[in-house]
């Protein structure tokens, strides 16, 4: 199943490729026949026109071999772009797909099992197997010309047969241990590049360096055994395959010194032999690409089996009513540990919440639950009384707006991120969005104005300048509902009222503004407050009704408990 996921779409081309492998090893025939009548015609009679006549049929029939060859090649390569381009859409989305639901660890694996897949198409690792299902052939020719020599080259086929089990058993191991330690280390230097500034300013680049450099010694130890088990093999089989060419040539030399077999017979039988060793030869020259193609095979075509492409849900109306959550629990992907339960509020349209409550109360899970980055444990988040899972994940962006935490912008121009890099996006809507966020007189006022190139991660911007445009990223497209999670951490004073003004204006175009914030001084915009504590809702309803227990000192708060 998983093969013919991943092949689909290439059966038409595999098949050229299977008849184009038919031809070629029909035409191989030519050099050993050559020979043959060369040795045992030609050369007997002395016929330079026999012998030119041969010449010319054997190199038309060279030149057209050398042709298909090419041409099976490039079909080949085509078929590895062919996957490359069917699948890149899916892998892309795996790549993203993945930290949601707790397998992080696999970083960018899938990207590189598709490039593995790719390559091993690209380079012709496949035509040995093609290849393979014609070795009979040219054993039974070499019966023909003389049972010895056939069992020369039944013998030689079988001890790479054998050659190639032992490459399998001895290999996989350090193959698979391999994979492993790759993407550990991977994961790793991606780690440390993200961080590179705390990493820096900390001093610890020295210790970085060092735990990096032992994953990679684990990593390479593995990559080694590998490789020189390999080509342990492969030098053994171009020993045997030439020992076996003159034992081939050497029997046939006793076959004519007895008057069994001709000169021609020596040759051809030789070449035949050695023909029908190539393929195998070949499988074990480049068994580690193999190995590794097969490996990415099975990974991606298990990933693509347990994520499947699911059919697009029926197309809802825009919501604009009201949100409502029903006895949400969230915990993170991957993780059975709930971090937030029993959540349950409804916001009617032009509402504002704030979710406050002390660190590692839930807030920032909660918030990612509420946009549907994460699934929920438990329990529902719904608008307009449809389920969050009701849209594709495109459809409902378009209703969200959401500012995380870490606020991330992409490598490109203020304007494409701004417009989540929507290519039908307009100058107008992205100049509202900025105008809504009040970040539009700053964005004018850089050296390119919206096509300023922001660099990888928004290097290019302050903390504030990138929050102020996650925040228009946000607003873009009118959505439905907003959550913010701590907008103003980076914000001077101009950047706060500019938040400030944004919410209220979002709020009365009839949006649901959700804030999360650790101070209740940052709920001016908000009428409803929900106080989170260890996961637990602790109180929800009015901000006045709400913050007026929270605002009072703590002892007198203890003596009206008691």
């Amino acid at each position: 199943m998983r093969s013919r996921e991943l092949l689909r779409g290439s059966e038409q081309a595999l098949v050229g490729v299977a008849i184009f492998s038919a031809l070629i090893n029909l035409l191989y025939l030519t050099g050993s026949f050559y020979m043959l009548q060369v040795y045992d015609r030609v050369i007997p009679s002395r016929s330079v026109d026999t012998l030119i006549a041969l010449s010319v049929l054997a190199g038309l029939l060279f030149a057209g071999q050398g042709a298909l060859d090419i041409y099976r090649t490039r079909i080949l390569l085509r078929v590895g772009r062919a996957i490359d381009e069917r699948l890149s859409p899916r892998v892309f989305s795996l790549i993203g797909q993945l930290p949601l639901t707790g397998r992080a660890t696999l970083g960018l694996q899938p990207m590189r099992d598709l490039d593995n897949i790719r390559t091993f198409f690209a380079n012709g690792g496949p035509s040995a197997f093609f290849d393979l299902p014609w070795a009979p052939l040219y054993i039974g020719i070499c019966f023909l010309f003389h049972p010895a020599v056939g069992l020369i080259a039944l013998a030689g086929v079988l001890l790479l047969a054998f050659l190639t089990a032992l490459a399998e058993i001895y290999t996989r191991a350090p193959m698979t241990e391999t994979a492993a330690h790759s993407v550990s280390r991977n994961n790793f230097a991606e780690a440390a590049r993200r961080n590179a500034e705390v990493v820096t300013a900390l001093g610890m680049g020295a210790r970085m360096r060092e735990r990096w450099m032992r994953t990679g010694d684990s990593y390479l130890d593995g990559h080694q055994r590998a490789s020189d088990i390999s080509s342990g093999f492969s030098g053994l089989s171009k020993m045997a395959r030439m020992a076996l060419q003159s034992a081939a040539l050497g029997v046939g030399a006793l076959l004519v010194i007895k008057g069994e077999a001709t000169g021609g017979v020596i040759i051809a039988g030789s070449i035949l032999a050695a023909r029908a060793l190539a393929p195998i030869e070949l499988m074990i020259m480049h068994y580690k690409s193999f190995v590794s193609a097969r490996q990415s095979w099975k990974r991606l075509g298990d990933l693509l089996v347990a994520y499947p492409e699911k059919p697009a849900p029926l197309a809802l109306p825009r919501p604009s009513t009201v949100m409502s959550v029903e006895n949400l629990a969230v915990s993170p992907p991957g993780s059975q540990r709930i971090v937030a339960h029993g959540v349950s509020f409804e916001l009617p349209a032009g509402a504002g919440l704030g979710v406050i409550g002390p660190s590692a109360s839930g807030k920032s899970c909660l918030a990612r639950a509420l946009v549907g980055v994460w699934a929920p444990a438990r329990g529902s988040v719904r608008l307009d009384g449809a389920a969050l899972d009701q849209w594709s994940p495109e459809a409902l962006g378009a209703h969200i707006g959401y500012l995380p935490q870490d606020i991330e912008l992409f490598e490109g121009t203020i304007a494409e991120n701004i417009a989540r890099f929507n290519p039908a996006a307009s100058d107008e809507t992205i100049i509202r969005a900025a105008e809504q966020a009040g970040v539009h007189s700053m964005i004018v006022r850089l050296p390119k104005g919206y096509e300023t190139q922001i660099g990888q991660g928004g290097v290019a911007l302050s903390g504030g300048q990138k929050q102020r445009i996650g925040l228009a990223r946000a607003l873009y497209g009118d959505p439905f509902l907003l959550v913010l999670d701590e907008p103003n951490s980076n914000l001077d004073a101009v950047g706060d009222q500019a938040l400030t003004q944004a919410i209220l204006d979002f709020r009365a175009r009839g949006g649901i503004a959700i804030m999360i914030a650790h101070r209740p001084s940052a709920l001016e915009v908000v009428d409803q407050v929900l106080v989170l504590a260890n996961g637990e809702v602790k109180a929800f309803g009015p901000k006045d009704k709400v913050l007026r227990p929270l605002a009072r000192p703590a002892p007198l708060r203890a003596a009206e408990a008691s």
